[in-house]
């Protein structure tokens, strides 16, 4: 045997015996340095056992109040429907479809709490909780698959209300203005807006109908002097250009300013560029929740820009977006401390707690945009105040929770 080739594919082990010299190619090397960024690689056996629990449970609570919301719904809207002809498609893939995801997600802080008690006080209630933490397990190491599981929902809360809900509310008002209310603001009357740096438009009736308006008005100032005045009779918003912001104005007159001097031109019919839109004309009511997020970005910096002061259910929904999204951590954290007790009596007294909290919550989400809205609070501080005051809550209930 010839030991000189043995020993290029051997290396002698303290044993005294031989041992094939394990070879590491550059992309095993490469993958080694990377098996710490995989997530899954911290998650064990108890940790998929509780997300399974938590996101299952979640979703029968949705699908239990949903189903229930859904027969009272039909059942109080029937005569509605049957009088103005509706068809069954509509009524299920226009109206339905986009009623379910709607209130789902406005609902989620309630179905996440339920979720969380109702599973966890059944752990407690079998001796599961007291038998992880006879193992070893603290607390705070149980709390991460619940974290996990609340990062999941609510990274599809925001999706949803960010970017599918307000399509579907698009598509549910239109519905909803068809077959059910029959009443939709299609006017205007008395508009004012900044449409530029220094111009001021003004329309006394605005129909959106025809996308016309009359008694228009248009005012360019400089150096807070007005050194520009155009008037027109009617003024047609042009739907067919490829170009936004084109107005058709007729019966038209512009006045120019130049020191002392004044020039008067006029004429029947001229095209012309407002920095405007219909939809900046017309406030409906819930026109907010039809904005995905970064459409509803650019109109607040769009209306701000112009000094309109319709503007603060906007931001306000715009924030309440993105505080809502934290509302499963700190809902979750509150479940879990609360209900991983074992206590006589079982989960009704935590589903009681658990319902008072989670309608607490979305009463509080209500009134502090309504304080918004109605006395000058600041939108951003409204939309995060229940998420402060609940945040508190859940400290006091973990360092309570068992250890």
């Amino acid at each position: 045997m010839n030991h000189k080739k043995i020993r290029k594919y051997r290396i002698p082990l303290k044993a005294g015996r031989w041992a094939k010299r394990h070879i590491v190619s550059p992309a095993s090397h490469v993958l080694s340095k990377l098996k710490p960024l995989n997530p899954f690689r911290y998650l064990k056996i108890i940790d998929w056992y509780i997300i399974r629990k938590f996101i299952g449970t979640y979703f029968f609570a949705i699908a239990l109040i949903i189903s229930i919301s859904i027969v009272f719904d039909v059942n109080e809207n029937l005569a509605k429907f049957t009088q103005y002809h509706a068809p069954l498609r509509a009524i299920v893939m226009d109206y339905y479809m986009n009623f379910v995801p709607y209130f789902a997600n406005l609902f989620s802080p309630l179905f996440v709490f339920i979720a969380v008690i109702f599973f966890t006080s059944k752990l407690a209630s079998n001796s599961e909780i007291i038998s992880m933490l006879a193992a070893g397990i603290s607390f705070k190491r149980l709390m991460r698959p619940y974290m996990i599981s609340a990062a999941l929902i609510s990274m599809l809360n925001f999706y949803l209300g960010s970017y599918v809900i307000p399509k579907g509310n698009v598509v549910k008002q239109n519905f909803e203005t068809i077959y059910k209310n029959k009443k939709k603001n299609t006017s205007a009357e008395n508009v004012q807006l900044q449409v530029g740096k220094g111009i001021i438009a003004s329309i006394q009736h605005y129909d959106n109908t025809v996308k016309r308006g009359y008694g228009f008005n248009l005012y360019k100032f400089e150096n807070k002097k007005l050194v520009s005045h155009m008037t027109a009779q009617e003024i047609q918003y042009d739907t067919i250009s490829d170009a936004r912001y084109h107005w058709k104005a007729s019966s038209w007159r512009i006045r120019e300013m130049k020191g002392l001097r004044e020039n008067i031109t006029s004429g029947m019919r001229v095209d012309t560029m407002i920095m405007m839109e219909p939809t900046d004309l017309i406030f409906s009511k819930g026109q907010q929740e039809t904005f995905t997020t970064p459409q509803l970005r650019q109109y607040i910096s769009k209306q701000i820009d112009r000094g309109s002061s319709n503007v603060v259910q906007y931001e306000v929904e715009f924030h309440k977006r993105i505080a809502s999204s934290f509302a499963s951590f700190i809902l979750t954290t509150i479940g879990a401390s609360l209900s991983s007790r074992k206590r006589k009596g079982g989960m009704g007294l935590y589903l009681g707690i658990g319902l008072a909290l989670s309608f607490g919550y979305i009463m509080l989400q209500t009134v502090s945009a309504t304080f918004a809205i109605n006395a000058n609070t600041p939108p951003m501080l409204a939309a995060w105040v229940p998420n402060i005051i609940f945040a508190i809550v859940a400290y006091f209930c973990y360092r309570q929770a068992p250890n």
